[in-house]
């Protein structure tokens, strides 16, 4: 009789004890595969940033504009390598709720500074030469079946337009990919020239900047130089790195960090005294055959072995499901949320981390009764009966 035969036989001994404790485990490893992918996707920002890549906002407030002629000033700035500026347009698409995100930018700067901006050379030029086109993302153009070519009426919730009404004939002159699966694509950007030369206020500024340096070592210099340039002037500055910049701006709707973890923690802090009391439950209805089995020859290792590779199975029997129902619920989710959570996918790191949580979970919940059982003396064992 084999091991796996005898500990196969013990899981299965009770199956509605199995089935509502694998239950338990795999909504607790469902909640770990969404709620970690979900923050992932909102952290993918972040995480993509390029490390040589700087912010820079009016200090009072970032809805607060810059003066165009900080652009010319901050380029000549000693480490600084390119520089684009960007204005904030308030998108949407026929109804106010269709909002998209969308902003006005210097086209050739801005291909430079966001290199991981893919499309074709042909668009890349089409884009340059027309001053009413417009590049958005995959994830815009999937939502909406929007084509290279086609003419798009965009709006805003902020600007209006000098022709009248708040809405500019937009042509798409390019669809453009991530160089990395989890990079943002619900986002369009057109021509600043064209913004300026048509919306009824505002007069010569920009949103923000967004520039690189010659080398990430030098980004803590750069920033300095760059708000000891503005500091005395009207329009003061904050320059901080992309990371930092998009970290604060997620974190503006909470820790989301400290949310995930205090929802994985209670669900697997549950999950862990329900299975750990199933296993002493368990292990302690069996000491009669525990006892036999060590009087027929099996060593206390071997019985220790059993016992926790019965609770390590365990884990993975739900963890796994969780696992698998988690992947099929984000895939789902993922063309749906495509708009606004392009990065939304269950990654192998996360992946990784619930088989290790599995381990884990098999080890703790297992090692108390199996170290009963290896404990167990065969007189007193029977003398409980």
């Amino acid at each position: 009789m084999s091991d796996l035969y005898l500990i196969f036989k013990n899981l299965t001994r009770k199956p509605l004890r199995l089935f509502l404790t694998c239950f338990a485990i795999m909504v607790a490893f469902l909640i770990f595969g969404v709620v970690t992918s979900l923050k992932d996707a909102l952290n993918s920002g972040v995480e993509l940033s390029a490390d040589n890549r700087l912010v820079v906002v009016n200090s009072i407030n970032f809805t607060q504009p810059l003066p165009f002629s900080y652009v010319n000033k901050v380029k000549a700035i000693e480490g600084v390598k390119d520089v684009v500026h960007m204005n904030w347009f308030g998108g949407y698409y026929q109804e106010p709720a269709n909002q998209l995100v969308t902003m006005a930018v210097d086209p050739e700067n801005y291909l430079k500074v966001y290199e991981e901006v893919v499309l074709s050379d042909a668009e890349r030029e089409s884009w340059f030469r027309n001053q009413r086109g417009m590049l958005i993302g995959r994830a815009i153009a999937d939502a909406y079946g929007w084509q290279v070519g086609d003419m798009i009426p965009m709006s805003s919730n902020i600007f209006s337009n000098r022709e009248g009404g708040h809405t500019w004939e937009m042509e798409v002159s390019g669809i453009f990919d991530g160089r990395d699966e989890q990079f943002g694509t619900n986002f369009a950007v057109f021509h600043y020239k064209y913004f300026m030369e048509t919306q009824t206020f505002g007069g010569d500024w920009v949103g923000w900047l967004t520039l690189t340096t010659s080398d990430a070592s030098l980004n803590e210099q750069v920033a300095k130089t760059i708000d000891e340039e503005f500091a005395n002037s009207e329009a003061q500055t904050d320059t901080s790195t992309e990371k930092a910049f998009n970290k604060a701006f997620i974190e503006q709707i909470g820790n989301i960090g400290l949310m995930i973890f205090g929802i994985v923690f209670t669900a697997f802090f549950t999950i862990l005294l329900v299975v750990g009391n199933t296993m002493i439950l368990a292990v302690r209805e069996r000491t009669g055959e525990i006892a036999t089995l060590k009087t027929l020859g099996f060593t206390a290792k071997r019985i220790f072995t059993m016992i926790l590779a019965e609770s390590m199975l365990l884990a993975f029997i739900g963890g796994m499901a969780g696992l698998g129902l988690a992947y099929m619920i984000v895939g789902g989710a993922k063309a749906f949320l495509a708009q606004f959570l392009p990065g939304l996918m269950v990654s192998d790191a996360v992946a990784l981390q619930a088989v290790g949580f599995m381990v884990l979970l098999g080890l703790v919940t297992g090692l108390v009764p199996a170290i009963n059982a290896y404990k167990l003396n065969i007189v007193t064992a029977f003398s409980r009966r």
